[in-house]
């Protein structure tokens, strides 16, 4: 019995382990490769932020108090959404050497690419906290109420699994949906309080912070992380059930579909 613990152990060890490591190449193929190195992965926010910033702060006055911290947090995680979403879509093929060749089976392959990047996400994650903190924090001061942070990220982690499942394995059958995602999520990121004033956002779209996961987990965060509150937790449970339902379809398409990927892509 204890034989069949201890190998039981060990076999999981040696997936977590792979899973790590494939995370791990993935990232510095990413960006090591490139001459700007990891320096890359900060710059997309960096740059998106400077961009609002000057619109909605220099031109139209916004009037939200630490912006460019309110920006950067928000820009983070939307990045992560669409990356491990809209960047996940063709997985099955361009990864299909993994499933094929490999014990690996299909599922630790988006888990590993999610891991990836989560990396990127920590390193953003970790400058937002220090421009943050040095530059912005004002009155409010370091909180427990942070820790809540970790279970956004497991929430933001869960929606884009999940969504990442669904579309890769509609896209065995249905090419389109690159192109319909992409629009869609050019369409769900004004509506989503990234820029705008939470106020002017649940006055202009009353509820809509409850239909629109996403939104809900940027609230959160900011709520989290710059003003040292707990989550709002029933936008929370809203936020967690949307990515638990979104996930057990994924994995009801992947158990689907799935094993029709090597012939048909």
């Amino acid at each position: 019995m204890i034989g069949g613990i201890l190998n039981d152990w060990s076999r999981r060890s040696n997936k977590l382990e792979r899973l790590w490591l494939l995370a791990r190449i993935e990232f510095k193929l990413r960006y090591y490769e490139n001459k700007l190195g990891l320096f890359w992965a900060l710059l997309k926010p960096i740059m998106d932020m400077s961009i609002y910033y000057v619109a909605f702060k220099i031109i139209l006055k916004n009037d939200i108090p630490s912006f460019a911290s309110y920006l950067f947090i928000g820009l983070i995680f939307w990045n992560f959404f669409v990356e491990s979403t809209a960047g996940t879509i063709q997985i099955l093929n361009t990864k299909k050497y993994l499933y094929e060749y490999s014990n690996m089976n299909k599922l630790e392959i988006y888990v590993s690419t999610l891991l990836a990047n989560s990396i990127g996400l920590f390193f953003n994650f970790i400058m937002f906290f220090l421009f943050y903190n040095i530059f912005e924090r004002g009155s409010h001061s370091l909180s427990f109420n942070n820790l809540w942070i970790l279970v956004l990220y497991l929430n933001l982690y869960m929606l884009a699994m999940g969504i990442s499942l669904i579309l890769s394995t509609i896209y065995i059958v249905a090419k389109d949906i690159t192109q319909i995602w992409t629009v869609f999520t050019s369409f769900l990121f004004f509506l989503s309080p990234i820029f705008y004033k939470l106020e002017t956002f649940k006055h202009a779209l009353p509820y809509f912070e409850y239909l629109n996961p996403i939104a809900g987990i940027i609230i959160n965060a900011r709520s989290v992380m710059m003003q040292g509150h707990h989550p709002d937790f029933q936008l929370l449970g809203f936020d967690l059930g949307y990515a638990i339902l979104l996930l057990v379809i994924g994995l009801l398409f992947l158990n689907k579909l799935g094993s029709k990927a090597a012939e048909k892509l």
